[in-house]
């Protein structure tokens, strides 16, 4: 392995670009494709975006999800195709264009010709298909982009062809009026989901308007409430719930009398007898006021009757733009509809621009089924020259002449303004009207049982989405308009004669082909409308043509499971053996969308869903919460994110967060640096510890690090080993587990904690081992386990960092033969050996008692420098306890800086136990019953607690209680001989930590080793010191008692050699010659002053030895020691080890070989001086 840098010197962004160039050297996504081309496909739909915007944090989410899940699919024996696919046709593309070319009409078009306007069309569908590809890229995400597809593809447009045709011989296609949301602007109509994405508080008038009652005795007027009063001009009934009271009353100073619902009549305005200049009856402005009471002041009630009695009264109409209705209309209809929670309870009808009002006219007669209906709108919103006095108006723009009117009629009873939730277009950003148009339908309210069924049928992550939005929204499916009257899309493919007899339905290109006789190369409209067809009833009846319209561009979208394989034109085999896909993912807002589209139409063409499992995303808002505008500038751009962090920080960010879980992510940069520092920079520092150690070896002249064969490290006898194996394979198997099922947000917390155990526990409490301390056997064991522990960490967190993992892997697989070249080609790990449930827990809990005591330190003001001499662990498990006081024991008590360790099983002896109902459990079960049983509970006694801990249930006052209804806390109690003061304990659930907190003399000397100890590695750090740097560290009291001090350290070697790596020298031993890296005294440390000196290992000479080697010659002596002291140091020891501690230096001129020996006549080190001198002794 080679060396690596500090984790302040790693570049998470830049290593990551040098991946992205290695992937396209070695042509790494092909390579995985080629490598598992024969085993089973996992079949993925990837949803198509526009390319007409550039991709966010909405579609950078949605990529990265469907990134590792095919990723680890590819990793566990599938071969997954992955080609990226784009959304070319519909109003997003359109409505750029006709902002480009200031078009503002359907007749704009028309002039400039189809076929130029789609080849603008065609000329901007890929405007950001090189960012998006960049963006993608350098998400890490391996796709496609080469052999994509798109909608507006030759094959991809027949097969929607051919999905149609099939709907059309199920007979699941209809042509009809629809009132539907229509968008002005794009003028065009617009599917349910599409209507509902953009909704915004605005104001809109309201009205209320009288319906004189024709031939009634008292001159009645039906008042009927509405905020389009653009929709009055259309008026052709008013409707009543049958089952509502309504009031006749009278105005007693005007002598106007009104029909309205009995709760409503509040909404009538409170007036007073005045003259009425403008002819207008009873008109007022509406107020805020008109309370109830003031009502009956100002009406009295005439009569009352139900609704029922009132349906078939005819009123006097509005306008007379419809008059030739009259025979049929303007009459009174009911319907339960008609609420009486707002308004006047009687419903204005205009069945050309209300979906109810539609169905109610219809239902009663007004208008018939299969008869033209008068929609007095046009395409662009405006009145057409039916409605004379508004010809040629905007709707919206003519409210306020239309109320007008109204009250020169004198029919205004009521004006004002009514603040509401009204929808908007989702393009062009002007409101919704609706609108009736004709259209063709796909009629899902045939198939709507099926839907539910299918539904049952597939998987969702998370399920609520399925379970409740998805399924309400398939309980509640309406007959889908598919057709929009625009240019650029996939066109119908119908040809209809030109008496409508006779209709030919084309379900490919070769079918058009040969009843046209055309060639075909382009299925858009400009290339295809003028191709007609002759009538099968012979010549004299003409030919038919195609119907203007084209497909809603989700039909389009819908249809990609089939279209974008072209199939059934081609790869049938793939598709039959496949279908439904495996999996699909994007975001809640497709509920109605594109998951809606699919399950439609899978269901119409094999009744069974066209997706097996999916994930469904939330909504990556602002920080503030709100949504993410360019506009407003709240949010950073992911350039900015990326090339900060790098892009394994934000995908593992937007992975761990509440959106993966369909909720909301309030999106903050922050949150991407916190995943750089709390989860690379430990895994990196974990990594680059074992290659600095493994690389130690080397330095040391021992052969080159190659980690022990797995089988044998399973059965190492270190219990640090035999935990982080059965760590590593309880992580892979929840990894398995929980990927398998979906459940990306359950993984990545797993991962992480899995992460911070190893670096914070395997190898902080492992250093000496790795360091070589404990001999060299048990080094290598410690270096192999570390080393097939990140590897196998590597090969699992593969899918959800790439670049990070590869860059790691790329190092490790040096040191093993015959690893794959790219971790992204490596199996994904099985679980290998036994889980060791015991001692993971055991660690667990060892980790618990280490925060338990040192959080007792800090609540006393003892820091760990400060040895303690005792602490004991309460708890009831035998084996936990000799676990404790066993193979774990070391570690504690060295983490803690404590001399002993004391178990106990008996929970009593240094605690008193309290039961506390949980009222946040409880409060919602027992209700009134609460007060008993928490009184009851807070009485019961040790022993009774005991006993309920052991059965794990109780009956207090009739209620049955489990154990997780209450709380059950150990409050510590000190043996009676022991002042509060000086013991203290803290417990978490079951265990309890007990501290011995007085001071104790003989501790004095250890705690003084810690603090020397503490001040030598803050001077490494100063001095930028590596942790496999090899230098000697000299000690020098300043102290007049210095034989003491000297004593002192003496007693405490074996702790400082351990903590150091080398011993504590007296500064005396320092040889001249030696290169000092840091020296700095200190004062007032545990009463002690000192200097500390740091130095570079440097050669002490035996002068006399030499001098008797060279037979008296002292120059002779001094020629060799100054050839010595030119040699590299690490290179001299190493060929001391060569010669097994001898060389023969025969180099110096004049002067005769001789045979130096290590230890006889040079010391490589002073430590190795010091050592024979104490020998000697």
């Amino acid at each position: 392995m080679e060396d690596v840098c500090e984790g302040k010197d790693f570049s998470f962004p830049s290593q990551e670009e040098k991946i992205l160039s290695w992937w396209d050297e070695v042509d790494a996504f092909k390579t995985q494709l080629e490598l598992t081309k024969d085993l089973p496909e996992y079949i993925f739909y990837d949803g198509p975006p526009f390319a007409t915007g550039l991709p966010h944090y909405g579609h950078i989410l949605a990529g990265t999800i469907k990134d590792i899940v095919t990723r680890y699919q590819s990793m566990t024996g599938h071969h997954v195709t992955r080609r990226f696919g784009w959304d070319c046709h519909g109003l997003p593309v359109e409505h750029e264009i006709d902002l480009k070319l200031g078009i503002k009409s359907r007749e704009d078009v028309i002039k400039m010709g189809i076929a130029n306007y789609n080849e603008e069309c065609r000329g901007i569908v890929q405007r950001y298909v090189d960012e998006w590809e960049k963006t993608v890229v350098r998400m890490g995400r391996w796709i496609d982009f080469r052999n994509d597809y798109k909608t507006m593809d030759l094959n991809f447009m027949e097969t929607v062809w051919w999905v149609f045709a099939q709907l059309y011989k199920k007979g699941l296609v209809y042509r009809g009026f629809k009132v539907m949301p229509y968008s002005t602007g794009c003028k065009t109509p617009l599917s349910n989901f599409e209507a509902n994405s953009n909704y915004k508080d605005v104001p809109d008038p309201e009205v209320i308007v009288a319906f004189p009652v024709v031939d009634d005795p008292d001159g009645a007027c039906f008042v009927a409430w509405t905020t389009t009063p653009w929709t009055l001009p259309s008026n052709l009934a008013l409707c009543v719930n049958a089952n509502i009271v309504y009031l006749k009353v009278r105005n007693k100073f005007n002598g106007k009398v009104y029909v309205v619902g009995e709760t409503r009549l509040a909404e009538l305005p409170v007036e007073k007898a005045k003259k009425e200049a403008d002819g207008a009856v009873g008109n007022s402005k509406s107020k805020s006021s008109g309370a109830k009471a003031k009502n009956v002041e100002t009406y009295e009630i005439l009569s009352k009757c139900t609704g029922a009695s009132l349906v078939g009264t005819k009123y006097v109409p509005l306008f007379d733009y419809f008059k030739e209705f009259s025979d049929v209309a303007f009459r009174v209809v009911a319907d339960n509809y008609v609420t009486d929670g707002s308004g006047t309870g009687i419903v204005h009808c205009a069945p050309a621009f209300g979906e109810d009002d539609y169905r109610v006219c219809m239902e009663n007669g007004i208008i018939k089924k299969g008869e033209p209906l008068v929609v007095a709108v046009d395409d662009d919103g405006c009145f057409t020259e039916r409605i004379v006095e508004f010809s040629k108006r905007y709707v919206k723009d003519a409210d306020k002449d239309i109320i007008q009117a109204v009250k020169e009629k004198g029919r205004l009873v009521k004006s004002g303004s009514f603040t509401h939730s009204y929808p908007f277009c989702w393009r062009s950003d002007t409101p919704l009207i609706y609108r009736a148009v004709p259209s063709w339908f796909v009629a899902v309210e045939k198939i709507k049982d099926k839907l539910l069924e299918n539904n049952k049928q597939t998987y969702w992550v998370p399920d609520f989405v399925k379970e409740k939005r998805f399924h309400n929204w398939l309980e509640n499916a309406r007959d889908w308009a598919v057709s929009r009257s625009r240019f650029w899309g996939t066109p119908l493919p119908l040809w209809i004669s030109e008496d409508g007899e006779e209709i030919v339905v084309m379900d490919s290109i070769e079918k058009l082909e040969k009843l046209s006789g055309a060639t075909v190369t382009d299925l858009h409209r400009h290339k295809i409308d003028h191709i007609t067809i002759p009538s099968s009833r012979g010549p004299e009846f003409g030919v038919l043509r195609r119907v203007e319209d084209v497909f809603d561009c989700w039909f389009e979208s819908g249809s990609m499971p089939y279209a974008y394989i072209h199939y059934p034109f081609e790869n049938v085999e793939l598709f039959e053996n496949n279908f439904p896909g495996h999996f699909v993912a994007e975001g809640l807002d497709q509920t109605r969308g594109w998951f809606y589209t699919l399950m439609v139409l899978s269901t119409a063409l094999f009744d069974k869903p066209a997706f097996r499992n999916l994930i469904c995303n939330g909504l990556v808002l602002a920080e503030d919460g709100k949504k993410m505008s360019k506009r407003l500038k709240n949010y950073p751009p992911p350039s900015e994110v990326i090339n900060d962090y790098g892009a394994d920080a934000l995908r593992l960010y937007i992975i761990n967060s509440p959106v993966v879980r369909a909720e909301p992510l309030r999106f903050k940069k922050e949150g991407v640096y916190s995943v750089v520092k709390d989860v690379f920079l430990p895994w990196y520092n974990a990594y680059r510890f074992l290659v600095q150690n493994a690389k130690r070896l080397e330095i040391e002249g021992l052969p080159p690090f190659t980690p022990i064969d797995q089988s044998i490290l399973q059965k190492s006898s270190n219990v640090l080993d035999q935990w982080i194996n059965s760590a590593t394979q309880s992580l892979v198997h929840f990894v398995r587990q929980e990927m398998d099922a979906y459940r990306l947000y359950t993984v990545v917390p797993y991962l992480l904690k899995f992460l911070d155990n190893l670096t914070n526990i395997y190898v902080r409490f492992n250093r000496k081992r790795l360091k070589g301390r404990t001999g060299e056997d048990d080094c290598k064991i410690a270096l192999s386990t570390l080393y097939y522990v990140l590897l196998t960490a590597c090969k699992s967190m593969a899918p959800f960092t790439p670049f990070f993992t590869e860059v790691l892997y790329q190092n490790l697989r040096k040191a093993s033969k015959a690893s794959e070249e790219s971790i992204h080609y490596c199996s994904f790990p099985t679980v290998e050996g036994e889980v060791g449930h015991r001692i993971e827990e055991s660690v667990n809990r060892m980790m618990t008692i280490i925060d338990l005591a040192r959080n007792i330190r800090e609540r006393h003001n003892k820091p760990l420098k400060a040895p303690l001499k005792e602490m004991v662990i309460v708890h009831p498990d035998a084996d936990f306890l000799e676990d404790i006081a066993g193979k774990l024991k070391e570690y504690v008590l060295e983490e803690l800086n404590i001399k002993s360790l004391v178990t106990c099983n008996d929970t009593l002896k240094y605690a008193t136990l309290r039961a506390e109902p949980d009222f946040s459990v409880l409060g919602k079960k027992l209700g009134k019953s609460m007060g008993a049983v928490a009184k009851e509970v807070k009485a019961m006694s040790t022993e009774e607690i005991l006993a309920f801990e052991k059965v794990g249930e109780i009956t207090i006052a009739m209620h049955a209680l489990k154990v997780s209804d209450v709380k059950i806390t150990r409050e510590f109690k000190p043996p009676g001989n022991v002042k509060v003061e000086d013991m203290d304990a803290k417990g978490d659930g079951d265990v309890l930590v007990v501290l011995d907190l007085r001071v104790d003399e003989s501790l004095y000397e250890a705690g003084v080793a810690r603090e020397i100890v503490n001040r030598i590695q803050k001077m490494r750090k100063k001095a930028a010191l590596e942790p496999t740097d090899l230098v000697e560290v000299f000690f020098k009291s300043l102290d007049g008692e210095e034989t003491k001090t000297r004593e002192m350290l003496e007693a405490q070697e074996v702790y400082i050699r351990e903590a150091l790596g080398s011993l504590l020298l007296p500064a005396d031993f320092l040889p001249p010659h030696a290169a000092v890296l840091a020296e700095e005294s200190f004062h007032g440390i545990a009463n002690l002053s000192f200097t500390i000196t740091l130095a570079r290992p440097a050669l002490v000479f035996n002068s006399d030895a030499i001098v008797k080697l060279y037979g008296g010659n002292a120059k002779s002596a001094r020629g060799l020691q100054a050839y010595l002291l030119m040699r590299d140091h690490h290179n001299l020891k190493a060929e001391f080890q060569l010669g097994e501690g001898t060389i023969n230096v025969g180099c110096i001129e004049d002067v005769a070989p001789v045979n130096v020996v290590s230890g006889e006549h040079v010391f490589l080190t002073a430590g190795d001086y010091f050592t024979s001198t104490r020998v000697a002794q």
